[in-house]
């Protein structure tokens, strides 16, 4: 007599072989876009706070102005680093938001503004991380994401407390 059962198309011991796609993962080519995507973004913002903590040598924002840039240029290397495993080529470019924070001229205005690119890459990486199932690429993402999140309280704070701010008068 047949067996007449349905056969079970995927046993459930196979799953990790499942591609990343299929599991709903971001795919390699997606990542490497994304990691390209962040590194021009931190470029710029590596810029924007080099050249900002030059101009405000002497005041309350050049402290945070050099630790940013720091960050940014820590952040840089790790994606760099990342991609090299994935064996892609990094992108060569360099984020349009560098030119368009730079062409503010206000000290605060421009901080204001690198806040709100920095809260740019926060959505970024929450969006993306739950895609990411790489485990030593997600450690590094959630670090960037937490330090950034810690950059944007630090500067909203130090823009509360300049004078002029929005705690002072505005």
């Amino acid at each position: 007599m047949p067996d007449d059962r349905p056969e079970p198309s995927s046993p459930a011991c196979l799953a990790h072989e499942a591609s990343d796609a299929y599991m709903g993962y971001a795919t390699r080519d997606e990542i490497a876009a994304f990691l390209n995507e962040l590194l021009e973004a931190e470029r710029a913002g590596t810029g924007v706070a080099l050249k900002s903590a030059d101009a405000a040598a002497g005041t309350p924002f050049a402290d945070l102005l050099r630790d940013v840039h720091r960050d940014e240029a820590r952040w840089c290397a790790m994606l760099l680093k990342q991609l090299k495993a994935l064996g892609v080529p990094a992108s060569p470019r360099i984020g349009a938001f560098q030119e368009k924070a730079l062409a503010i001229e206000g000290l605060p205005e421009r901080i204001a503004f690198l806040n709100r690119g920095q809260g740019w890459v926060v959505r970024k990486l929450r969006e993306t991380m739950p895609k990411v199932r790489d485990d030593a690429l997600h450690r590094d993402l959630a670090e960037m994401l937490h330090s950034h999140e810690a950059n944007i309280a630090r500067a909203s704070e130090a823009l509360k407390a300049a004078p002029g701010g929005p705690t002072n008068g505005r």
